[in-house]
C-alpha cells in the first residue's frame, strides 16, 4: 500500500477536508496514474452528502481524472511511463457478463466497481476517487487522452461528455436529425456541441431566455424558451429526439409535446422519483421515453477521439483543491459555466 496525500467526507456533513488514503500496491495489470486534473461532479456532492444513502465512509470523490502514466504492472501492455491517460466513472467489472463482453462494463449485470464508494473485486477494499494525488486502475478500464486535447478541459469529459454523447450515438443521432438538449449546464453544454458535431439541426430548450446567446455561442441553431407558450406551441411535433438533461424532478409533459411521430425523450440529469404524465402522450405518435447512463470503456475512448479530430472539451473554470466546498456551493446555485476542474497540483 502506498499513503496518498486527498481530500474527501468523513461524515454527510462534515464537508471535503484533507486526508490520507492508501492506493494499493500494483498488480500484473495495474497502471498506476498521478492525477493532474480532476473535474467536479454533481454525483461528487449527493455522495459525499449521502443523498443517495449508499454513500460509504470514509469517502473521497471524483470520476473526471486525467493524468499521466507513473508506472505499469508487469502484464501491462498498452501503457507506458509518461503516458497521457484518463479513468471514468468505472474501474472494474465482472467481464463475463454479456455487457461486459459487448463493451457496455457500465450495464454490467453484477454491478460496476465504480471509481468511488464501491469495494475492489479482489481484495474488498474501498474504491477513492479522484481528489487524490494518484490512483491505480486495471489496464482494460484506462483511456488514452489523444495528443492534442487540453488535458484540463478533458477531464469532464469523462462524465459530462460521455453521458451525453452516449445517448446521441446509441440513437444514431447525425446529418437530418433535429435534436433538442433541454437544460444548459454541466451535461447540456457538452450536449449541444456533441449534436451539433455529429450534424444534427440543434435547438437549446431552456427556462431562460438569457441563455440563448451561449447556446448559440456552443453551436445551437436555435433556442426555445420552454415557458414561452406560444413558442412550444409552434414546436410541437418538431423533434426526433430530446436529450433531457434537467438535474432535478421536473414535468416531462410539455417536452413530450414536442416530439414528432417515433421520437424519443431521453433522461441522463434526474436521478429521482419522476412525476406522472398521461400515457397518451407517449400512444398518439409511438414516442418513447428513455433513459442512458455513461458509456463503456470502448465508447467512451470512441468520444475522447472524436473531440480530439473535431475540437470539442468542456468549458470549465479551474480551482484549487481548497475551493472545493465552495465550489459545491456554488454548484448548487448553477453558478458555474460549465464545469470545474480541480488543479491536482494544488493538493
Amino acid at each position: 500500500m502506498t499513503a496518498t496525500a486527498a481530500w474527501g467526507a468523513t461524515a454527510p456533513e462534515s464537508g471535503l477536508n484533507p486526508m490520507t488514503i492508501d492506493r494499493r500496491t500494483l498488480r500484473d495489470e495495474d497502471v498506476a496514474i498521478d492525477i493532474t486534473y480532476c473535474g467536479v461532479c454533481h454525483s461528487d456532492l449527493h455522495v459525499a452528502r449521502n443523498d443517495w444513502g449508499r454513500s460509504i465512509y470514509p469517502f473521497v470523490p471524483g470520476h473526471e481524472i486525467v493524468g499521466t502514466v507513473r508506472a505499469v504492472g508487469a502484464g501491462v501492455t498498452r501503457f507506458k511511463a509518461g503516458d497521457r491517460v484518463a479513468i471514468g466513472t468505472v474501474v472494474d467489472s465482472c467481464r463475463r457478463c454479456d455487457a461486459c463482453d459487448e463493451g457496455e462494463e457500465n450495464y454490467c449485470r453484477e454491478g460496476v466497481t465504480g471509481t468511488y464508494n464501491s469495494k475492489d473485486r479482489i481484495d474488498g477494499t474501498p474504491t477513492y476517487g479522484g481528489y487524490s494525488a494518484a490512483i491505480v486502475v486495471a489496464e482494460p478500464y484506462v483511456l488514452r487522452v489523444p495528443d492534442g486535447l487540453d488535458m484540463a478541459a478533458a477531464a469532464p469529459l469523462l462524465c459530462a461528455g460521455i453521458t451525453t454523447y452516449s445517448p446521441l450515438k446509441n440513437w444514431k443521432v447525425g446529418p437530418g436529425s433535429k435534436v433538442g438538449v433541454i437544460g444548459l449546464g454541466g451535461l447540456g453544454h457538452m450536449g449541444v456541441k456533441f449534436a451539433k458535431a455529429l450534424g444534427a439541426q440543434v435547438t437549446m430548450i431552456t427556462t431562460s431566455p438569457a441563455k440563448g446567446d451561449d447556446a448559440r455561442l456552443l453551436g445551437a441553431d436555435h433556442v426555445l424558451v420552454s415557458t414561452d407558450k406560444a413558442a412550444m406551441k409552434a414546436a410541437n411535433r418538431s423533434f426526433d429526439f430530446l436529450l433531457d438533461t434537467i438535474p432535478v424532478q421536473h414535468d416531462v409533459t410539455p417536452y413530450l409535446m414536442l416530439l414528432d411521430r417515433q421520437g424519443t425523450l431521453c433522461l441522463v440529469g434526474m436521478i429521482d422519483m419522476m412525476p406522472g404524465f398521461h400515457s397518451g402522450l407517449l400512444l398518439m405518435g409511438q414516442k418513447a421515453v428513455a433513459g442512458s447512463g455513461v458509456g463503456g470503456i470502448a465508447q467512451t475512448q470512441e468520444m475522447l477521439d472524436f473531440c480530439a479530430e473535431k475540437g470539442i472539451v468542456a468549458e470549465i473554470e479551474m480551482i484549487r483543491i481548497d475551493e472545493i466546498n465552495h465550489a459545491y456551493a456554488r454548484m448548487e446555485k448553477a453558478d458555474v459555466k460549465y464545469r470545474f476542474v480541480i488543479d491536482m497540483a494544488t493538493l
